[in-house]
């Protein structure tokens, strides 16, 4: 299978049709959002440490580095996880060290659903719900909904 970045992959011209990527895209980066404010929390801390008499800017230097490797953490992560949606399943690829995949078939899904709170139809994510498979934090989840939709109805073929 290939991973690219976005679309479709052409379908091979003699044989049967192989697997293709329709889409291969990050989490909203609304889901970096906590994982940020946590950071800011720490460094904030640290910046306050900074202004009192030794040994507290020591330790406020360290919650500042402490912060900043917690929000590149997060940034990492959400780079690493990737929602894939192919001619034959979907798929949730995530982890930086050991990568894991959390698929479904796209013949096994019974109902899409789809939930998004008032920030996410505001900032324009949700979660995606395709049988056992949850994604939160799905970009134009109604956007992929219809795309699961329309390749599961043709491959299903008529």
């Amino acid at each position: 299978m290939t991973w690219g970045r976005t679309g479709a992959a052409p379908a091979e011209r003699d044989g049967p049709m192989q697997e293709r990527v329709c889409l291969d895209a990050r989490r909203h980066g609304a889901v970096l959002a906590r994982p940020f404010a946590r950071a800011l929390a720490v460094v904030a801390a640290g910046l306050v440490l900074l202004g009192f008499p030794l040994p507290a800017p020591v330790a406020g230097a360290l919650l500042v580095a402490t912060g900043a490797i917690m929000a590149l953490a997060a940034v990492w992560r959400w780079d690493k996880t990737r929602l894939v949606v192919t001619t034959e399943k979907i798929l949730l690829v995530h982890g930086v060290v050991r990568r894991r995949a959390s698929a479904v078939v796209l013949r096994a899904i019974g109902k899409i659903e789809l939930e998004q709170s008032l920030p996410g139809r505001a900032l324009g994510y949700g979660t995606l719900v395709a049988g056992p498979l949850k994604v939160a934090y799905v970009p134009d989840p109604r956007g992929v909904s219809r795309l699961i939709e329309r390749v599961t109805s043709a491959s299903l073929g008529p």
